[in-house]
């Protein structure tokens, strides 16, 4: 298969900095708003964090359903998901930071409902976006590079955010007025990233079926075990990730005193990030990326332990600490979406079917249960240890966040990696899958031009062996 341009590559990885614009803007600063600017406690936002990603979690797996059954023969099956959904997703991100005033029970609900309305319209841009890496090559090599293209995109979305917004978020400030203006503008620029998405990353792969059935969608689910272990470890990795992601400006803020070092850890991320991008395709080629997923993720175990187990007063090593943990989740980030895109192939290679739409989806719904209980634990450790917003923290407010930042991230990350290591698609195993689903493409479409041919021969026999009709002229 022909290899992906610079500009292909390129554009996808645009694709996930626009999504970022949303996504990372609500998990780096949707719980400090609530707390700090909404005025909603700690554990109210935790459990709003629960019950709405748990409810986006559902609509993921409604996107991929709509995904698969859906067809364009001039845009294909996930551009025009990204091209209609783009504008509504950008618009929904300004209103969920945009909270009124509506007395305690009012305020609740206006937060549950334009966040729920987010989720739901991030899922129906994000499920096709991250099916349609699938379905531009199928090599192995240039997935990886796909993955670090949208490893890329969101990390430097993510990085500006680290340094042009985090140090804004202080006691005293106008926030409601910083983040107002921050959604507005990312609505014009992620705009302009969608589309440019949509018009350099295009469907290479062929797919027998275009719109897929229900039934052909849960039967290449049932038997896809490699899926399922991946679900499984991804769901314990990300619980783990958010919960740090979510408190880790409290971390610098309220434990360490040193909010002026989170653009530092945001300019440190994406300068790793750029040199994970550059060698990761050649690492995953040497050792495999079951083993890259695994011992990533073992960085991140070991920066966990320092945050939860080193004093307040030891500031380089806590940052330490966060900056290893950090190195473990990039790491991961970027091989994991390479290992779903396999699944894929396997649950094609057991039934015939090319499923990428809800395969994606029942990833995607795990990641999201997983953020869901990881953002919520992080608010519940906050209130578990009376944090208030505004001040100095006590003892136990600050065991509170350190709990959130290092233990819990590092507990569930450990289960991550067992579950992982029932992992059992090698990139030996899917080379020789896909090996198999060409032979068996070849084959079919032999056997259709076959019987193309011969039917055609038969009707030549039958019109020669009919009369000719009169001449009419």
């Amino acid at each position: 298969m022909k290899k992906l341009s610079k500009l292909n590559i390129i554009g996808y990885g645009a694709g996930d900095a626009a999504n970022n614009l949303a996504f990372t803007t609500a998990t780096m600063f949707l719980l400090v708003y609530y707390t700090d600017v909404a005025g909603i406690s700690a554990a109210a936002a935790g459990t709003l964090l629960l019950a709405v990603r748990i409810f986006d979690a559902f609509a993921d797996v409604l996107a991929g359903r709509m995904v698969d059954r859906s067809f364009s023969k001039r845009f294909g099956k996930f551009r025009p998901f990204i091209m209609f959904g783009s504008i509504p997703l950008l618009l929904l991100s300004v209103a969920t930071f945009s909270v009124p005033q509506l007395g305690e029970s009012g305020t609740l609900l206006y937060a549950y409902v334009t966040y729920a309305a987010l989720g739901l319209a991030y899922s129906l841009v994000n499920i096709p976006y991250g099916s349609l890496a699938g379905a531009m090559t199928q090599d192995p090599g240039e997935r990886a590079k796909l993955g670090s293209a949208r490893m890329v995109g969101g990390l430097l979305v993510g990085s500006a955010l680290g340094i042009f917004v985090a140090p804004l978020i202080k006691p005293g400030a106008d926030l409601q007025a910083t983040f107002t203006t921050i959604t507005m503008v990312f609505v014009v620029i992620g705009a302009a990233l969608y589309f440019f998405t949509v018009l350099t990353a295009k469907e290479r792969v062929h797919r027998a079926v275009p719109n897929v059935s229900l039934k052909q969608s849960m039967e290449t689910l049932k038997g896809n075990k490699p899926l399922l272990m991946l679900c499984i470890s991804s769901f314990f990795f990300l619980s783990g990730y958010l919960a740090l992601t979510s408190v880790q400006l409290y971390y610098l803020r309220d434990v360490l005193g040193r909010l002026d070092l989170y653009p530092v850890l945001s300019i440190i991320q994406l300068v790793v990030t750029f040199v994970l991008a550059g060698f990761m395709p050649k690492l995953v080629r040497s050792i495999g990326k079951k083993r890259v997923y695994i011992y990533s993720s073992l960085l991140t175990v070991i920066g966990g332990a320092i945050i939860f187990f080193t004093p307040a007063s030891q500031v380089w090593i806590g940052f330490t600490g966060l900056v290893i943990s950090l190195v473990g989740v990039l790491a991961v980030n970027i091989v994991v979406w390479a290992l779903e895109a396999d699944t894929v192939e396997y649950g094609e290679w057991k039934t015939g079917v090319r499923t990428e739409g809800i395969t994606y989806a029942l990833f995607s719904f795990t990641r999201k249960t997983g953020q869901a209980v990881g953002g919520a634990l992080a608010a519940y450790a906050l209130a578990l240890g009376g944090y208030k917003s505004g001040g100095a923290q006590t003892a136990e407010a600050i065991f509170g966040i350190q709990l959130a930042a290092g233990a819990i991230p590092a507990v569930l990350t450990i289960l991550a990696v067992l579950v992982m290591s029932k992992y059992n698609l090698t990139d030996a195993m899917h080379a020789e899958i896909l090996t198999e689903i060409r032979a068996r493409r070849t084959s079919e479409q032999g056997g259709a031009e076959g019987s193309a041919a011969a039917s055609s021969e038969a009707a030549t026999s039958r019109a020669a062996a009919k009369p000719l009709a009169p001449n009419s002229n």
